[in-house]
């Protein structure tokens, strides 16, 4: 009999991590809703549950490597494992009332937040979730990056979102490398431009599209690629 492959998509409240747990739900995984609000968590389920498909939900914060770690934990006591990681969760705080930040103006507290989040928390949940992969034969992480992120596009302003997704690529390439002799497959990707609370109401991509490249990276075959930036399922630069 094959076992049901479990999953754990951070940020899924709301916007992509939401459809990317709603799409990996209807192709048949276990998914958990990592949410740093049990109550928006939810108000996610319910909202899922109406749709036929009834999801649980765990609580993560990403700032604190500690939740990270419980949340893992919370997952395999729940559900009996983990095989799929969808680190989604993320902020943006590189703007202000009057638009975007320099990097000459930014503040360090600004930097060091946007970091523990994007950054430092999804290397906490890959801590985490590895050596329960590891232990199964069989992973899939997939790390929500962004083109702000790529050294080889490089732009002005955003600089702590920038040096967040950036070190996020580092942390994929470097587990990947690591990871190159094993059943763990681990891979970045961009969603482009969404209609999300993030991206505004003027984006052009919607939920679905900017899901689509997740829900293939977190279902690849074994014969996958590892150690890549995608964008549309196609591999774009670092």
């Amino acid at each position: 009999m094959t076992q049901t492959r479990v999953a754990l998509v951070t940020g899924a409240n709301r916007g992509i991590g939401l459809e990317v747990a709603r799409q990996l739900a209807r192709n048949g995984l276990l998914v958990a809703l990592g949410v740093r609000d049990p109550a928006k968590g939810q108000h996610a389920a319910e909202q899922l549950l109406s749709e036929g498909l009834e999801l649980p939900v765990i609580q993560v914060d990403t700032s604190d490597p500690a939740s990270c770690h419980k949340a893992v934990n919370d997952v395999v006591t729940m559900l009996g494992r983990l095989d799929v990681l969808v680190n989604n969760a993320g902020v943006f705080l590189d703007t202000t009332a009057s638009g975007q930040v320099s990097a000459l103006a930014v503040k360090p507290e600004t930097v060091d937040a946007t970091l523990r989040v994007n950054s430092i928390g999804p290397l906490a949940l890959i801590q985490a979730a590895v050596p329960v992969m590891q232990n199964q034969g069989y992973g899939r992480i997939v790390n929500m990056s962004s083109g702000m992120g790529q050294l080889s596009e490089m732009g002005g302003n955003y600089v702590a979102y920038r040096m967040s997704k950036t070190a996020l690529n580092a942390v994929t390439r470097t587990l990947a490398a690591e990871l190159a002799d094993s059943p763990i497959k681990i891979n970045s990707m961009c969603p482009g431009w969404v209609r999300t609370d993030m991206g505004g109401p003027e984006a052009e991509r919607s939920t679905e599209q900017g899901a689509e490249t997740a829900v293939w990276l977190a279902t690849l075959e074994d014969d996958g690629p590892t150690g890549g930036f995608f964008r549309d399922k196609a591999a774009i630069p670092w």
